[in-house]
């Protein structure tokens, strides 16, 4: 081999390093940023600690039963009426001590009648209520609400109309329509508050 073959050989040889090496470089700041992102999520002074958080949900069954007498019991919760039957496939929210709440809601649908596998074109808001069911504080988002999709799904992400106490003792979530009656409930998620 000449001396111009050699020198083209390594050369092309410290071409593929630093090649690899800036790739490698690439990957290791991705997954830095990856990283810083998901920590930044979890709690600073621009996205403080979540004060409460809800994983999945339960659809509305608005008579929880009748009475000797006749009389049918409505499945009012924390004084708030319930809508015809609705069902959700998932929901996950947090509520930050600042008052920030974000709800992504799938699969909101109406679960009777005519309409029944619709939106029923409605409109949906959040209601976090703290403390004993006889003495709960209400913390509503945007009454205006969310229009849903063809599909059911929305997402809420808003202020609250006043802060929630910290910690939010007995949490219940409700999804509620604009005129006010109940759609949804979310499942407080228990790991997240331990």
């Amino acid at each position: 081999m000449n001396s111009n073959s050699i020198a083209k050989l390594w050369r092309g040889a410290v071409a593929r390093t630093t090649v690899r090496a800036m790739l490698a470089g690439t990957v290791v700041l991705a997954l830095a940023g990856i990283a810083i992102s998901q920590s930044n999520t979890e709690g600073n002074y621009d996205n403080p600690q979540p004060t409460v958080k809800f994983k999945g949900a339960i659809g509305v069954i608005p008579i929880t039963g009748v009475a000797a007498n006749g009389t049918v019991n409505l499945n009012v919760v924390r004084g708030v009426s319930p809508g015809a039957p609705w069902r959700i496939a998932s929901l996950q929210a947090t509520v930050s001590a600042d008052g920030h709440i974000r709800v992504v809601g799938r699969g909101l649908l109406l679960a009777t009648g005519n309409g029944i596998g619709t939106n029923a074109g409605q409109s949906v808001h959040a209601s976090l209520f703290c403390g004993p069911a006889a003495t709960a504080t209400e913390h509503d988002s945007n009454l205006a609400g969310v229009a849903l999709a063809a599909n059911g799904d929305f997402i809420i992400n808003d202020f609250l109309s006043s802060l929630p106490p910290s910690p939010c003792e007995s949490p219940v979530l409700l999804i509620r329509n604009v005129p006010g009656v109940w759609f949804a409930a979310g499942i407080p998620d228990l790991k997240a508050q331990e």
